[in-house]
């Protein structure tokens, strides 16, 4: 339905990731910023509309997304032309996103509320914008609004530290519950202090970047699971996992090329090559193994599905 603004009832989606590949401190125009680089998901995804109207008001549904609407009223300040006057609407989202847990819940909720009021009111903005706006909306955002290529984001300043210039590479991925003690029930990512990284561990990042760069350019799977693996090892001083002593043998046992975390989340995953021909028999086997140290809530997929 269109109005006589050219308004219309706005649509849009949302993807999700799988936590980060690689998560740290990075040089950034002369200083150390925060800085991380997520991993594609098929798992879950948002959904949202919203019906743009005459006044000021802004309603959401549920009604706890409060996050979301934020991001809807911040959008509609971006794409509302100056003779609209006040702007308001109504945004409803859809989706089973799991909270808290790693798969970048709430990023997801305001990306697809801004892509709605973008939809409704008929002018699309830069992922760039989008990108502050969700910062704004959220505090610390995760970089899915850059679908079409991988960076290295700064998530609470809402810029791209260093565009890859093309997708990651596509994985299998196993992913697991890496806290069962948790319930499923996520973790709170806000209230965690962020990291304080050692002049060793930011040599290492800086290393990293460079390894995940190479990986991106060449397609080279096994060093995106090595980046993976060794940024699990470092944020292991400063988010835990458990069981990772177990987590390793089932990764060496079972030929992956390596562990990949949500380092503010309770997901966890083993990376596989996509068009390794036993891909399947290894994750069966790694599937079995997981549940022998007590990790039974499992999902697969595969990153570019």
């Amino acid at each position: 339905m269109v109005d006589g603004s050219g308004w219309r009832v706005g649509t849009a989606s949302a993807p999700v990731h799988h936590g980060e590949i690689l998560q740290g401190v990075f040089r950034h125009q002369g200083r150390l910023t925060r800085g991380l680089v997520t991993l594609p998901c098929t798992v879950h995804t948002t959904g949202a509309s919203f019906a743009p109207a005459r006044g000021g008001a802004l309603t959401v549904l549920p009604t706890w997304k409060t996050k979301a609407r934020r991001a809807a009223r911040l959008a509609v300040e971006a794409c509302a032309r100056p003779g609209d006057g006040p702007v308001g609407g109504r945004l409803e989202l859809t989706g089973d996103v799991p909270l808290g847990r790693g798969f970048g819940s709430s990023t997801s909720d305001v990306l697809a509320a801004i892509r709605a009021v973008q939809d409704a009111l008929g002018r699309p903005l830069r992922s760039e914008t989008v990108a502050r706006i969700a910062v704004r909306a959220e505090t610390a955002s995760d970089s899915l609004m850059f679908e079409e290529s991988s960076v290295l984001f700064a998530q609470r300043e809402g810029e791209i530290i260093e565009d890859f210039g093309h997708p990651v590479p596509a994985v299998r991925v196993l992913g697991f519950g890496s806290r069962p003690e948790s319930g499923g029930r996520g973790v709170d990512t806000l209230s965690l202090p962020p990291p304080r990284y050692d002049d060793a561990e930011v040599g290492a990042f800086a290393g990293l970047r460079s390894m995940l760069r190479e990986a991106v350019h060449t397609k080279d799977v096994a060093l995106i699971g090595a980046v993976a693996s060794a940024s699990t090892e470092i944020n292991q001083r400063h988010l835990p996992v458990p069981r990772l002593d177990g987590l390793r043998a089932v990764a060496r046992e079972t030929g992956a090329l390596g562990i990949q975390t949500a380092h503010s989340g309770d997901i966890a995953g083993l990376l596989y090559d996509r068009d390794d021909p036993e891909a399947d028999a290894r994750t069966d086997r790694a599937r079995a193994l997981l549940h022998t140290i007590g990790i039974h809530e499992q999902w697969t997929f595969t990153t570019d599905d």
